[in-house]
């Protein structure tokens, strides 16, 4: 980009609760700044951002699109995220490479939780923030309430910039340079200068007004607001113009620090084309990246050889020769590189660093349909986790599962008809299965005595094991108190080999049994017919034996839960956490008509959670969830888990009187 410098860039996310009109608003400012001659739409299906077939079905984005405007001798690179909870991996990575936010909130509906999630990422990160009210058009929309709103809930630091003529059905232009005092009097306190200039009368210049504006944004002490209707291209050209002149370039703000000269490419999102091959949209922190240019991958201690690279618009990307400091550019087919590595110079080694991904809620057990696609999965799994890197594959030994994991059911059930369209590759998938765990709720001393006579050398091994309650999270612990050689030291090794082998499959279904203190107390041996072999046998029945005499108890995994829900659905949250088996750990208004609940649920109940409460929110509310402990599952819960079990387990039923 030859024709610009890097103060005429501006990068800038867009961000939102799913519905705001975001994306119709991306499409609009890049239909007004010429950059197509047909607005996209959403709806139709033909939106420049919204082009993949799952997002064009859904009609809502699944990941992040960046659409680049020529304004005003400016590029705009408007990076259009998601607004769905599900992916909004995609826009924080939208956040890490962008110079300033725009929260789009529509005046029909104020300020969502998406909106306020993403008010909460920007304060968090420090990011330069304006907000852009859309939807104006809209039946009951009013501009001068949703400000009211704005600015009660996230400060009068947050600023109208624009004023309108007409609200809903008979809105019909955007008017600026009419602030009101109010307004004025905030864009002055922001500026020791102007602020005396404003005290003593003195009528403040546009000029003034702006630079204020711009600085006060740049440090976020005002936060601009702007009224526009995407639907309608009302407002676009205002907003354009007020991103060029009010908005910070990446000279403006601070970023890492780079040697000059050096080379330092952040990647921060990873495309798996099955045409073109994998695409790698980065931001150049450095000198200009040329095409055919060689660079290291700092994270992975590889060279990388850039072919040609490319400025998207869309899914389309159009050659250039380079790419110039602070403007975001695409790169394809790099061999080893991942979202958020670093591309630099070998000798002046850089990595800028990514983003704290979001913990996955929701997980499938996937499998081939077919032969063909048991000899593709793993290669398609890894790719489509390489495109997406907040979902998780795991591979769960417990239950022999392979195990995808995302934000939500949405974001994995997406996944899996992404690698059946992209790469031809069809799985079946179903809940997995809970991985519980034994262990024991009492003590006891067990003798076993292994022998076996067949003619020639017999096998003997005896051992005596106390068995008793662990400490948590310790697994299995083994010692000895072995006195007098009755078991020769050189079979103790054995013993514990023994003890451990059976613990990895329980007596009561199955499952790994945990947390338990072994003691080798006592045993005896054989001259002729003891071997490591024998006592291993011996150690591994008669631990078997000790656990099925020591009440023997199931454990379940309980994760830790933090709801965000709307006040007016947090009693309908909180009823059906309790028919979760749920203990509340708390709850709190985080303001603006938002309820934060602190629970704990076993793991067996929130398999399906993501979907449950999005319809008891209407979609409005989100949770984080990570395991954070084993407890007793409740006897009769218990005698349902082990009912279920293959019949080759040794089922033990538990005494329902009492929990286990």
């Amino acid at each position: 980009m030859a024709d610009l410098s890097t103060s005429q860039i501006r990068n800038v996310a867009f961000v939102a609760h799913s519905g705001a009109g975001k994306t119709s608003l991306a499409d609009a400012l890049f239909f007004t700044s010429g950059g197509t001659n047909r607005q996209g739409k959403v709806d139709d299906q033909t939106s420049l951002s919204d082009y993949e077939p799952e997002e064009q079905r859904r009609v809502s984005s699944i990941q992040l699109a960046v659409l680049p405007c020529r304004w005003k001798d400016h590029k705009i690179n408007v990076i259009d995220t998601p607004g769905y909870a599900d992916f909004r991996g995609d826009m924080l990575s939208g956040l890490r490479v962008a110079d300033a936010v725009i929260i789009v909130v529509s005046a029909a509906a104020g300020i969502e939780i998406g909106a306020q999630q993403a008010w909460n990422y920007t304060e968090d990160l420090g990011i330069p923030t304006a907000i852009v009210v859309n939807k104006l058009d809209r039946e009951n929309s009013s501009f001068q309430e949703t400000c009211e709103e704005i600015i009660e809930s996230w400060g009068r630091h947050c600023v109208p910039v624009h004023s309108v003529d007409g609200d809903g059905e008979s809105f019909g232009s955007v008017l600026i340079g009419e602030l009101s005092e109010s307004t004025i009097e905030t864009i002055a306190e922001s500026d020791d200068e102007l602020m005396m200039k404003y005290l003593d009368d003195e009528v403040l210049s546009d000029d003034e007004v702006n630079a204020a504006i711009k600085s006060g944004m740049t440090a976020r002490s005002i936060v601009p607001i702007f009224a526009a209707s995407a639907l309608k291209n009302i407002g676009t050209g205002e907003l354009l113009d007020a991103m060029t002149t009010l908005f910070p370039s990446p000279d403006d703000v601070e970023v890492p620090a780079v040697p000059e000269g050096a080379q330092a490419n952040l990647i921060f999102k990873t495309s798996a084309d099955p045409f073109v091959g994998k695409l790698s949209y980065f931001r150049v922190y450095g000198a200009t990246l040329d095409s055919n240019a060689q660079l290291w991958n700092a994270n992975r201690g590889e060279n990388e050889r850039v072919g040609q690279v490319y400025v998207a618009a869309g899914k389309e990307t159009s050659g250039v020769e380079s790419v110039i400091r602070g403007d975001i550019g695409v790169i394809s087919r790099l061999n080893h590189t991942k979202t958020f590595d670093t591309l630099c110079d070998k000798a002046t080694e850089i990595k800028l660093g990514g983003v704290d991904l979001p913990s996955p809620v929701f997980a499938l057990a996937v499998s081939p349909r077919g032969q063909s696609d048991l000899d593709k999965m793993a290669d398609s799994l890894s790719r489509i986790i390489e495109e997406d890197p907040t979902l998780e594959l795991e591979r769960n030994t417990d239950t022999s599962e392979t195990v995808l994991h995302g934000l939500g059911d949405i974001h994995v059930d997406l996944a899996i008809e992404r690698i059946a369209r992209k790469f031809e590759v069809n799985l079946d998938t179903a809940l997995p299965n809970i991985a519980y765990r034994e262990t024991v709720g009492g003590q006891t001393s067990v003798s076993y005595k292994h022998k076996k006579q067949s003619g020639g050398h017999g096998q003997y091994g005896h051992v005596v094991l106390d068995i008793s309650p662990g400490e948590t999270g310790k697994g299995i612990t083994f010692d000895s108190k072995v006195v007098g050689g009755n078991v020769p030291k050189d079979y103790i090794p054995a013993v514990e080999k023994g003890v451990r082998n059976a613990a990895s499959s329980g007596v009561v279904a199955g499952f790994p049994v945990v947390d338990v203190a072994v003691m080798l107390t006592d045993g005896s041996s054989h001259s002729v017919d003891s071997s490591g072999m024998a006592f291993e046998i011996a150690a591994s029945m008669g631990f078997r034996q000790a656990v099925r005499e020591a009440r023997p108890t199931l454990l379940e995994p309980v994760m830790k839960l933090r709801i965000l829900t709307p006040e007016d659905c947090a009693g309908d949250v909180m009823s059906d956490l309790s028919t979760r088996r749920a203990q509340i750990g708390g709850m709190d208004s985080k303001g603006n008509g938002v309820t934060e609940i602190i629970a704990e649920a076993p793991a067996s109940t929130m398999q399906r959670y993501a979907a449950d409460l999005r319809s008891l929110t209407n979609a409005r509310g989100d949770f984080t969830a990570i395991m954070d402990h084993y407890e007793p599952l409740p006897a009769q819960e218990a005698n349902k888990v082990i009912a279920s079990r293959p019949v080759s387990y040794t089922h033990l039923t538990l005494p329902t009187n009492r929990e286990v």
